[in-house]
Parts: structure tokens; sequence; C-alpha cells
């Protein structure tokens, strides 16, 4: 069952989305949907794409859920979806302009590591859903094994780098990265707003890193057993709340995996 699982996550589209290449990929967009689809909102419920790019990702979430669509971006230029209107907010200034719990979903996909406090994202986020709402984040995996070894040999994480200043001009795209966002960080962020039932998945697995994943696994898991003794024990760093999020920072999917999605939801 694993081998077939790694199979599936290994055999994705490694070809870009001609109407979405510069924001995201079709692959994110189908592990986002899965991510809905295991708590998917009710036909005709309020959806909001915060982000929302071309609108490739929400027209695919209207489409299969039938939900009502509400785009929310810094500009409407991206925007490919006929008739749809975007709502514009800077998110590294403004609060979100919509009232509280007015959505039953709403998706955040490769645009937090753009902005210059995500936390403050995720609480606007949980402010604006309505309870038993669900939210689905995506943002570059800092953790896998390709982004480890560029972050050791140049101080870069993988999709993060040198960043031209006063080029606003540069944010969609990779160039646009300001954020690196450790799975561990953006999980506590969520559990320390008020989300619960958080769950994480990846995109797809990156088929460079598996020889080297089979080559450090054993040693990397006593490391980390060593270090987690360590922080649990002597630091008392680690506790119930935020034991799993520790152990998932090693995990084979956070390990191999391209990118990080996490979903969760509001209580109530």
């Amino acid at each position: 069952m694993r081998a077939r699982n790694i199979f599936r996550k290994l055999s994705g589209k490694r070809n870009r989305s001609k109407t979405d290449s510069e924001f995201s990929t079709s692959g994110i967009h189908n592990a986002v949907l899965a991510a809905i689809a295991r708590r998917a909102p009710a036909r005709g419920a309020n959806y909001l794409d915060l982000g929302s790019g071309t609108g490739v990702l929400l027209r695919n979430v209207r489409e299969r859920f039938g939900v009502t669509p509400f785009a929310c971006d810094y500009t409407d230029r991206w925007m490919k979806v006929e008739r749809q209107s975007v709502q514009i907010a800077d998110l590294d200034r403004d609060r979100l302009p919509y009232d509280d719990g007015q959505f039953a979903l709403v998706t955040c996909v490769e645009v937090i590591e753009h902005v210059e406090n995500f936390r403050a994202v995720v609480r606007e986020v949980f402010r604006i859903l309505q309870p038993g709402g669900l939210a689905v984040f995506s943002t570059p995996n800092v953790l896998n094994l390709r982004s480890r070894q560029r972050y050791f040999s140049s101080g870069f994480y993988n999709l993060f780098g040198p960043v031209l200043l006063d080029r606003p001009d540069l944010r969609p795209g990779a160039r646009g990265h300001i954020s690196p966002i450790n799975f561990f960080y953006l999980a506590h962020a969520f559990a320390s707003s008020g989300f619960r039932e958080l769950k994480v998945s990846v995109d797809k697995y990156q088929r460079r890193s598996l020889l080297v994943f089979a080559l450090l696994w054993i040693p990397m898991r006593l490391a980390s057993a060593r270090v987690y003794r360590r922080d649990k024990q002597h630091y008392k760093v680690i506790d119930e709340g935020n034991d799993w999020m520790v152990r998932t920072m090693n995990s084979r999917d956070l390990l191999l995996g391209r990118t990080v999605i996490l979903s969760a939801v509001k209580p109530g």
C-alpha cells in the first residue's frame, strides 16, 4: 500500500497549466481539491479564493462543488474567468473586506510566501469563516530534501533566493517569494488562531530525492529522535498540543513532497 501511494505521488503531471503557469500548477490544484472533498461545503455556500490570480482554482472549485465563488487579490488584472469580479486587498496592510463568518470555504494557495505576516492572514481567514467552515492553504515545502540541500549549500531554501528591492511587479511567481514558511510554524499559526482538525498533505513527491531519502532515512530518524527527546524532556517545548507537528517535520511526505497543503476547520 505504501509503495502504491508513493507511485501515485510520483506520477503526477509535470507540466504546468498554460493559463496558470506563473501562479500554481494543476498538481497543487488537484491536491487542494482532494483536501476540500474531505469536508465539502454545501452547494451554494459562499467560497473565497484568497489570492485568486487567474481564477483557475476558483473555477475548478465552483464547478466541482457548486459553491458561490468570491475572488480577492491585490490586483484584478490576472483574472481570466469571465464575469468574475475581484475584491482588491493588500494582505500586507489591509483587513479582509468581508464580514465575520461570511464563508464556508476559503482557499489561499501559493500566496502566504508572498506576504510579510502570514499569521495575520491566518487570523483573518479564521474571522471570515463560519463555524464549521474549512480553510485550505498551500505553500512551497521548504523542508523537503532538495530544499534542505540547497539551504546547506547557499543559505536559501528551494524556490526562495535573493529578493530585489522596490520591485512590486515581481510579486507573481517564485521571484516574489519573500517568506519561507516551515510546516511547523504554519500549523502552529492555524492551531493558535483557533483552528482544529488540521490535516497535512503534499501535491507530489520529487523523484530526484528518492536515492537521498533511501540513504538518509535511518540516520535522520535516529538523529531526530535524539533531538525530540531533548526538546521534550529537557527544554519542555513539546506537549500534547504540538507533538504531532514536531513529529511530522521529518515525515516521508515532508521530506519528499514539493508543496505543503494544510487544511483546517473552524470549530462550531
